[in-house]
C-alpha cells in the first residue's frame, strides 16, 4: 500500500528509509502498551532493518548508532559522532557535503536518518524524552521526531498521550501553515483523519484477504486461507 505514495518522491537510499518507518508503523500495532515496551521496540526495530540493503549507507547508518547505544555512550556524543562521520568524512558513501548544498544537505533523507536512530534507541519508548532528543540532535529535526513520537502515541493512544504531557491537546489540524489546496478551508480533524485511515483498512481487509466485517464485535473476520 505505501508503495506509491513512497516512490512519488523517494527513491534508492531515501525509498528503504520509508519502508523502514512503514514497517516500525505496520509492526506497532502489535506493541502491547501494558508491557514493557523497550523490548518489543527492539524487536521491530530488527525486524524494520531487514528492509535496509547491505552495503548502502542508511544500514551502515542504522548499524553505526546502534552500535554507538549499546556501547553506552551518551546521546549528545553518538549525534556529535554522526557529524563526524557523515558529514566531515562522509563515510560509507555518504556524499552530500561534497555536493555543496544549502545548509550542507541538512534536509536530506540520509542524514535525517542517521540521526533518527538516536531519538529512537535513547528515547527507549518514553515519547516525552523521545521527543525532546530528536528536536535537540538537529538537522532537519521534525522528520524523525514526528516520526517516532506519532508511533509512540499510536502504541499508547490518546489517553496515553494526555496523560505524558497532563493536558489535553486540540482535535483540529491547519494544513495550511505549510502547505496549500486542501478542501474545507485547510481544517481538518484527528478523527476524521482516523477513520480515513480506518476506511482504507476495512477496503484493503475486505478485498485483498477475502474478509468481513461483524458490525455486533466491531471486528474483521478474516479467513484462514484466501478463497
Amino acid at each position: 500500500m505505501a508503495e506509491l505514495p513512497i516512490t512519488t518522491t523517494a527513491r534508492e537510499e531515501a525509498k528503504s528509509i520509508a519502508q523502514l518507518y512503514v514497517v516500525m508503523y505496520s509492526l506497532a500495532a502489535r506493541v502491547a502498551p501494558s508491557k514493557r515496551l523497550v523490548p518489543q521496540l527492539l524487536e521491530n526495530v530488527e525486524i524494520a532493518r531487514t528492509y535496509l540493503a547491505e552495503g548502502t549507507y542508511p544500514a551502515a547508518m542504522f548499524d553505526f548508532v546502534k552500535s554507538k547505544y549499546k556501547e553506552g555512550l551518551p546521546w549528545e556524543e553518538t549525534r556529535d559522532a554522526i557529524y563526524e562521520r557523515y558529514q566531515v568524512d562522509q563515510a560509507d558513501g555518504y556524499d552530500i557535503t561534497s555536493q555543496d548544498l544549502y545548509c550542507n544537505g541538512c534536509f536530506a533523507a540520509g542524514i535525517n536518518f542517521a540521526s533518527s536512530p538516536v531519538s529512537f534507541f535513547y528515547g527507549e519508548g518514553d515519547l516525552k524524552e523521545t521527543i525532546k532528543i530528536g528536536a535537540l540532535t538537529g538537522w532537519d529535526s521534525d522528520n524523525p521526531t514526528a516520526t517516532w513520537g506519532g508511533m509512540l502515541g499510536f502504541i499508547i493512544g490518546k489517553k496515553g498521550v494526555k496523560k505524558e504531557f497532563n493536558r489535553s491537546f486540540s482535535k483540529t489540524f491547519y494544513i495550511h501553515r505549510t502547505r496549500i489546496g486542501f478542501e474545507n478551508d485547510s481544517y481538518d480533524s484527528f478523527t476524521n483523519m482516523a477513520l480515513k485511515g480506518i476506511r482504507i483498512a476495512d477496503h484493503v481487509v475486505i478485498n485483498d484477504l477475502d474478509a468481513r466485517i461483524d458490525e455486533k464485535s466491531d471486528q474483521w473476520i478474516i479467513p484462514a486461507e484466501k478463497k
